[in-house]
């Protein structure tokens, strides 16, 4: 791999999450789908950042083709595809002049995707799915990437639109923020001042590249028949079109995470795929957990258990040379934790709050213990000239 690419991608990553309060996984789904050239769809209430991150993306790759439209039920294939050319129509020819439209973008955004209508939806289908665009019947290959699509809510049922929903593989759900203080950090303004990085059209394309060549081990294949097999258990049946093609989203996810093969705890961001219907999502997120995040759980379990451990038995021997020793292992926990976080980036959340109770611990073994020790140590070396410093 080239170390100075998967950097670079590291640093957008980085910037991305500094600059977008709360966005993790959805930062990591928008570069995956980059990186793998599929697409995502992103459903949340209006002003949560969803056309913010793609025009941010769009400005990270220099050199891409972006286009951006806000579709509604009266939306003209004109809009989306390009007004027909007057010359041509005159000659008895129906083609669309393209120029800065959708069929000769890079990358796309498409709000409210699902206020499509049926006099786009077909050429929108063929374009998303195929990168080919119809003009005047004849089959034109389109330079297109990704589409990111947005919506404010769900397509309902019977609505037609079952097909383009399935055409995004990725879909992830976004809410305002919770935490008070990204809120507070939000409102005023603190990451608006960062220097986005950037790369160049070129190395976004060798970093596709070395995406395609990820190998993908043997028991995560064997992990994703386990899965579809209990999928199937529950009546959920995620087409072999769909498998298929999640395997490049795990490639992009290793990627990312700057390994040179896909890793059994990868599966998981395929809870933000493997779904059909709204009401299946919990049922299939609960499923790939179970079997994606084993090798994670198993740590932060292991790490949890040692950290009781410690804690506990500190509680029992409050010498000095016991709290010293607890610190240190409390800190190498603490250690421990920060490097699954940048290993795994979509179990931060779980990550985060197992690092809040180890750090608590560690705090609470200081201020409770190796604390007055040494300010009773010092007042007794005042007193007695008598040295009772214990090594740091």
């Amino acid at each position: 791999m080239t170390i100075a690419h998967l950097t670079k991608l590291e640093e957008i990553r980085l910037a991305l999450n500094a600059k977008y309060f709360e966005r993790e996984n959805e930062v990591e789904g928008i570069l995956v789908a980059l990186l793998s050239r599929q697409h995502m769809l992103m459903i949340g209430p209006a002003g949560t950042a969803k056309s913010a991150l793609a025009i941010e993306l769009a400005k990270i790759v220099q050199g891409t083709e972006y286009f951006q439209w806000l579709l509604t039920r009266f939306s003209t294939p004109e809009e989306v595809f390009g007004p027909l050319s007057l010359k041509d129509l005159e000659k008895g020819i129906y083609k669309r002049n393209t120029r800065t439209k959708m069929p000769e973008a890079n990358l796309v955004f498409l709000d409210e995707i699902f206020k499509a209508n049926s006099a786009i939806l077909n050429s929108l289908l063929t374009l998303i799915n195929e990168r080919i665009f119809y003009n005047n019947g004849t089959p034109v290959k389109a330079p297109l990437l990704s589409v990111i699509g947005a919506s404010n809510e769900y397509p309902e049922e019977g609505e037609g639109l079952e097909a383009l929903f399935d055409r995004f593989l990725l879909r992830f759900e976004l809410d305002y923020i919770a935490d008070e203080t990204n809120f507070i950090s939000m409102m005023k303004g603190t990451a608006q001042g960062l220097v986005m990085p950037s790369m160049t059209m070129e190395e976004l394309l060798q970093l596709q590249f070395l995406t395609d060549i990820v190998p993908i081990p043997d028991d995560v294949y064997e992990k994703l028949s386990e899965i579809r097999n209990e999928l199937r258990d529950e009546g959920i049946r995620p087409s072999d079109r769909r498998f298929k093609q999640s395997l490049s989203i795990l490639q992009a996810k290793a990627l990312l995470s700057q390994r040179q093969d896909v890793k059994v705890s990868d599966i998981v961001i395929l809870e933000n795929v493997l779904w059909e219907t709204v009401d299946q999502k919990d049922a299939v997120s609960s499923i790939i957990r179970n079997h994606a995040q084993d090798a994670v759980t198993q740590i932060l379990s292991s790490i949890q258990n040692e950290a009781n451990e410690v804690f506990y038995s500190i509680l029992q021997d409050q010498t000095p040379e016991a709290g010293m020793e607890a610190t240190q292992k409390m800190k190498a926990l603490v250690a421990d934790l920060n490097k699954l976080k940048s290993d795994y980036h979509s179990r931060n959340a779980d990550i985060d709050t197992l690092l809040d109770k180890v750090t608590s611990m560690e705090h609470e073994i200081l201020n409770k213990i190796l604390e007055p020790w040494y300010f009773e140590s010092r007042t007794e070396k005042k007193g007695s000239n008598t040295s009772t410093f214990f090594k740091m």
